[in-house]
């Protein structure tokens, strides 16, 4: 019963390409047109049938981790694209797209994220090892999307821009208070603290990361003017002339936007201006993906922009500035995974072989999504006042300004 099911959804998904498909009884099956691209699927487990029929989605992602699944030439990439391809081209059965829908409903419950859930959420991703994200990050540890402002650039001159086109959307003045939810291993408030002259609290939800944090700070010689602390951003209290966030929206969950925003409205200054850099999808909201709910990111959503404006537009902040960045994360996912391909030997002996397939599925699944499935970056700069913020967007491109002024005299 279940391969039949298996070949009836394969038959109405794969319309342009060509899919193969090597069944645990040894029967071989072609979807699809006799076209190009043409890949190949062994499934080695039976039970994996009834698993892909109930929920596609997420029995790939564990078939392929568990090596349940394997791909002729390991040719994951190509194999995820045909298949992203033919789901919006491509006709789903009835029960798949009803799951879809329920895991889109169910958003509200499974984002809720209290402290306590955020606080186990972040640790599973964040907490496993320092050690595993120093084998593929830039040296300043970075870990959300570079900008990548000229081409041929490095992965770490591209995190270093990212971090300074971020400082100056913040119009930062030596001296001033600074808060940064979500810091990381500090990169970013040391490099604000360090740069700029402002004073930094960066806070975290991970013991790693808190650790990191701290350390570099002491080391670099700013514990005066960056102090890190583990504490959820609901409970933070102060005025500050700056906020900054960097990939910890996509952590929040809808059903808390509206506190988010008020919350960043009530710790900014009078005339103060925040920066919110996030993941985003610049289509219609879909579900978020189960096997990334449950293997990387759970209460993660990439939210579409239609998402996040009511609870913005509630907010009392002026919407200064939205900024738009395409590609830039798949750029920098791309870098990441070639350098955790080079690393796979030392990360085998971290942890072992299931653990290195489902990471690199993992970087894989999102280099897809940035290139073929609508997500980008949003970078929101929020302000308290309608006049905090120029009116032109000159001030970030200073070398521009000048060359332009030159040109007109």
């Amino acid at each position: 019963m279940w391969k039949t099911l298996v070949d009836r959804l394969l038959g109405g998904l794969v319309v342009t390409g060509r899919l193969t498909i090597k069944y645990p009884d040894g029967d071989s099956r072609d979807y699809g047109p006799d076209t190009s691209p043409h890949e190949t699927l062994t499934l080695h487990d039976p039970a994996i049938l009834r698993q892909i029929v109930l929920n596609p989605e997420l029995a790939m992602g564990e078939g392929y981790m568990q090596a349940r699944i394997t791909i002729e030439d390991d040719r994951l990439e190509e194999v995820l694209k045909l298949l992203v391809h033919n789901r919006m081209a491509g006709q789903m059965p009835l029960w798949v797209r009803g799951l879809d829908r329920a895991l889109y409903h169910a958003r509200l419950f499974l984002q809720r994220n209290a402290p306590a859930a955020a606080r186990r959420n972040v640790a599973h991703h964040y907490d496993i090892s320092d050690d595993l994200y120093r084998l593929f990050l830039d040296e300043d540890m970075q870990y959300s999307c570079a900008y990548f402002e000229r081409p041929g650039m490095s992965l770490e001159d591209a995190q270093e821009a990212k971090k300074h086109h971020i400082a100056r959307k913040l119009l930062l003045e030596p001296g001033m208070r600074v808060l940064d939810i979500g810091c990381g291993w500090g990169g970013m408030a040391l490099t604000l603290a360090r740069d700029y002259g402002v004073h930094v609290t960066g806070v975290t939800l991970s013991e790693n990361q808190l650790a990191t944090a701290r350390r570099r700070a002491q080391e670099a010689g700013l514990s005066d003017r960056a102090q890190f602390e583990l504490r959820d951003y609901r409970r933070i209290d102060g005025s500050f002339d700056r906020i900054v966030s960097i990939g910890m929206f996509e952590h929040v969950g809808v059903p808390n936007y509206a506190a988010y925003f008020s919350k960043i409205d009530s710790l900014l200054a009078p005339e103060g201006v925040a920066l919110i850099h996030t993941i985003g999808r610049s289509a219609p909201p879909m579900a978020h993906s189960p096997w990334i709910h449950k293997y990387i990111f759970p209460g993660g959503y990439v939210p579409s922009l239609s998402e996040i404006a009511p609870a913005l537009e509630g907010s009392g902040l002026w919407q200064s500035d939205i900024e738009m960045l395409r590609l830039h994360y798949a750029m920098t996912l791309r870098a990441w995974r070639d350098r955790f391909d080079a690393a796979q030997a030392d990360i085998r002996a971290m942890y072992d072989e299931t653990f290195v397939r489902m990471f690199r599925y993992y970087l894989t699944a999102c280099i897809i999504g940035f290139e073929d499935q609508h997500q980008l970056v949003y970078q929101l700069q929020l302000a308290k006042t309608l006049a905090a913020v120029p009116l032109t967007r000159n001030y970030l491109y200073p070398n521009k300004a000048a060359s332009w002024k030159q040109a007109a005299e």
